[in-house]
């Protein structure tokens, strides 16, 4: 069922081509030089199918809130779901909008000069440029006064956000925004949504951000509960 992603209100406008894409519970919003809705609408549904196949197969793959063994015969994206979430002990589908984001813009990302793929506030970013993406934290004073500062990223990197206030995700704690930065984008997706369930008030802060910094292949966290922001790694707000 389709949910309005409420916090795309705040995204400022941009010189980039702006469009949307819906393939059942994808709903990815692209920033492109380039029109590429019709190639952005193949992929999509080209990894769903991927994802969708398997998970008939194997229907804990949906499910299971802890780390599952993939099949021999799981395809690529199937198989990094399953081992970006292990690293931090959540399920597979911790990983599935980061997924889709990561694999559907390098699909891309050599036919334009730009892209930029959010899909349920997973990004995947491709920019010769610095961008300076916004941080939506709910209810939070915080929320849309910073932003990330990512520094120019032509091979592409991602920016993820989990927050247990916020959205339709499932997340055991009471963070308002957890952004996890990495060039691996399903990475980015577990450690924010494992970072997120160990958040559970503004004191446990400082453990989030060890926690996501232990993990190897993170380069930056930001943590957001109510007024108390904590940052570490190589981060720079704006």
């Amino acid at each position: 069922m389709y949910e309005e992603r409420f916090y795309r209100r705040e995204i400022k406008g941009s010189a980039l081509l702006t469009y949307t894409v819906v393939d059942v519970e994808s709903d990815l919003m692209i920033y492109s030089d380039k029109m590429l809705q019709g190639e952005v609408e193949r992929w999509t549904h080209y990894y769903r199918s991927q994802i969708q196949a398997y998970g008939q197969i194997k229907p804990e793959f949906f499910s299971s809130l802890e780390p599952l063994i993939f099949m021999e015969s799981a395809p690529e994206i199937v198989r990094h779901m399953h081992s970006a979430s292990a690293r931090v002990g959540v399920g597979p589908m911790a990983a599935v909008a980061g997924a889709i984001s990561e694999y559907v813009g390098r699909k891309l990302m050599s036919e334009c000069r730009e892209i930029i793929i959010e899909n349920g506030g997973d990004i995947f970013l491709k920019s010769d440029e610095e961008k300076c993406i916004q941080i939506y934290a709910g209810k939070s004073p915080l929320s849309n006064k910073i932003a990330l500062k990512v520094p120019p990223s032509p091979n592409g990197i991602g920016i993820c956000t989990s927050a247990g206030t916020v959205g339709h995700s499932l997340s055991f704690g009471r963070a308002d925004a957890v952004v996890i930065l990495s060039e691996d984008v399903l990475l980015a997706d577990a450690v924010a949504t494992a970072t997120g369930n160990r958040v559970k008030a503004k004191d446990q802060i400082l453990e989030g951000l060890e926690f996501a910094r232990g993990v190897e292949g993170v380069i930056g966290v930001v943590i957001i509960v109510e007024d108390e922001i904590g940052c570490s790694g190589m981060i720079e707000l704006c």
